[in-house]
Order: structure tokens, then C-alpha cells, then sequence
């Protein structure tokens, strides 16, 4: 079987916070950035397929019961009997959502380059991983560059998203990483606020510049309400921000990265992907959760006919 994206990663059992009665009551989802992304590239879709581990449990259960639904394959998913599938907890207050994870010692986190199915990487047109793929722990860094390895010694894409957690590594590390990462990739996802911390430069079109340097092909440089930057080496478009009453941002860069990853290999050019991806992200702030509001191809089309 091939596949247009496999994505490696940690999935999250989700549950975020609701407001009903005092903020006491939890809607429980599904989360973990490439989870996330993959699920929103086959939304578009995407032929997807998914590297994990999961715990063998009823939140494990849930998660391969979700990819299936939503056609991402799952035949390269190991249950790991000894450990549990991660949880994370979203709250809300004046300031914006708050995460809480609870994920040491996950299965995912488990993983190693001995679990990476080399074939199964080599079957995608891209293979897509994480700052938080690779900050869960060494082993799992590790199997993130063995699949890294793999796509490229097949001739295949590497997309990359920064997503950075500095409670999971110690910065140094994490600039170290991203930036050797970056230069392995040939699309590149970050964020504003990601490349702020880890490079000190706060100008947008300089962080396009830096991710250009280090050796990404295509860099889509989210900027939240301020929408995104997409570029290469010989074009560079403005994507203006969608307008949606907003209520809930987790998982909206996850939703843009699968989207403009899924449009680029449809065949859209840069700017037509990036729109396609802010209109997308956009939508998915619109509903709580990280995976429920993520819209199909059908709404992201509306909504760009629409031009609301």
C-alpha cells in the first residue's frame, strides 16, 4: 500500500474544558500534534498512514478505533503492554487555553528505531514529524531520524513541524535539534513564537529566511491571528488571517500544517495551499477540541467561495 503522508508521533486522549458549571465539566477528544495533523491531511483527502505506540488500554482502543474512521491506516501502530497511552487536559480563562499532559512513560515515548517499519515510511510521498516526536524522549528522537533516513534514502519528501515544548528538553537541545531537523526537511512548519524563542530574531520575514538557509525547500511560517507566511526560494506570499468567531485554538497549527501539506500534494501552488491551510486552521478554532472541529475538504471549500 502507498500513501500520500505518514506521520510519526505521540497521540493524546484529550480533555478540554467545557465552561458549563464552573468549568467542572471536561469534553474528552483526541490530541497530540501529529495525530492532529495527520487526521486534518485526510480530512483533505490525503492517502495517510500513521507510526505510533500506544498503550494497551481503552484510550489505545479508542485511538485506533478514530484513525479508522477517518481512513488513516494504522498497520504500523505497536501496543506496548507495559505502558499507557498519554493523556493531556485543556483549561480556558480570560488568557487563553492552558495544557496540562500527563505522558511520562507513554508508549510513545517508548519507541525506538527498531520499531520503524523502514518499507512503511518508504511507501508515503512525505514523512511528517514533530518538535514534540522528536522532545518525548532520546529513543523516539532517534526513531523520528531512523524514519527521516528512510524517506530520504527513498527518495521521498520529510515535512516538519517546530511545535516546541521546553518543558519536554532543555533548549539548547531543542534549538540543536530543530535546526538540524530543518535542514533535513523539505517542507517546514513553524511558528511564530517557536522560532522567536529558540533563535532570539523577532522579525517574521527573517525567520522565513533563516528556515530557507538551513536548508527547508518550502517554510510555512504560522503566525496565529496574524495568518502565515509561505515561501521558497523564488516566491514568498502574505496569507492573510481567515475571520471566525473563535472559541477554541488547540491543535489550529496541526490542522494548517496537515491541510497545506495535503493541498501541496494535490497539486495547489504555494499561495493556494496557504490559503486553503489559514481557512482550514481558522475553522478548526471554531468548536473545542483539537480533532472534532477539524473541517473536511467540503467546508474549507465553502468557506473559500464564500470569501467570509
Amino acid at each position: 500500500m502507498s500513501f500520500d503522508i505518514v506521520a510519526i508521533g505521540e497521540p493524546m486522549i484529550e480533555f478540554n474544558q467545557t465552561g458549563q458549571d464552573d468549568g467542572l465539566h471536561y469534553l474528552q477528544g483526541f490530541g497530540g500534534d501529529s495525530s492532529n495533523f495527520i487526521i486534518a491531511a485526510a480530512r483533505q483527502g490525503a492517502r495517510t498512514g500513521y507510526l505510533t505506540a500506544l498503550g494497551d488500554d481503552a484510550y489505545g482502543r479508542m485511538f485506533l478505533d478514530l484513525w479508522r474512521a477517518e481512513g488513516v491506516d494504522s498497520a504500523a501502530v505497536k501496543i506496548d503492554p507495559t505502558a499507557p497511552t498519554a493523556v493531556y487536559f485543556v483549561t480556558h480563562d480570560a488568557g487563553g487555553h492552558a495544557f496540562h499532559f500527563y505522558r511520562t512513560g507513554s508508549a510513545a515515548s517508548r519507541l525506538a528505531p527498531s520499531d520503524i517499519d523502514r518499507n512503511y515510511v518508504s511507501s508515503a510521498r512525505v514523512v511528517h514529524c514533530s518538535g514534540i516526536s522528536l522532545a518525548i524522549s532520546a529513543s523516539a528522537c532517534d526513531a523520528c531520524y531512523t524514519a527521516v533516513e528512510a524517506a530520504k534514502a527513498a527518495g521521498r519528501m520529510v515535512s516538519f513541524d517546530t511545535n516546541l515544548r521546553l518543558k519536554l528538553w532543555p533548549k539548547d537541545r531543542a534549538r540543536a535539534v530543530t535546526t538540524d531537523m530543518m535542514s533535513l526537511c523539505d517542507i517546514c512548519l513553524p511558528s511564530y513564537d517557536d522560532m522567536l524563542a529558540l533563535t532570539g530574531i523577532d522579525d517574521a520575514e527573517a525567520l522565513v529566511d533563516f528556515a530557507l538557509a538551513r536548508g527547508a525547500r518550502i517554510v510555512a511560517l504560522k503566525l496565529g491571528d496574524r495568518g502565515a507566511i509561505v515561501a521558497s526560494a523564488t516566491e514568498r506570499h502574505h496569507i492573510a488571517p481567515f475571520p471566525v468567531r473563535a472559541q477554541d485554538a488547540t491543535g489550529a497549527g496541526d490542522t494548517f500544517g496537515g491541510a497545506f501539506v495535503a493541498r501541496l500534494l494535490l497539486g495547489d501552488d504555494l499561495a493556494t495551499a496557504g490559503r486553503y491551510a489559514a481557512v482550514a486552521a481558522a475553522i478548526s478554532t471554531t468548536g473545542f477540541g483539537a480533532v472534532a472541529p477539524i473541517p473536511r475538504a467540503d467546508q474549507v471549500k465553502k468557506a473559500l467561495e464564500s470569501g467570509a
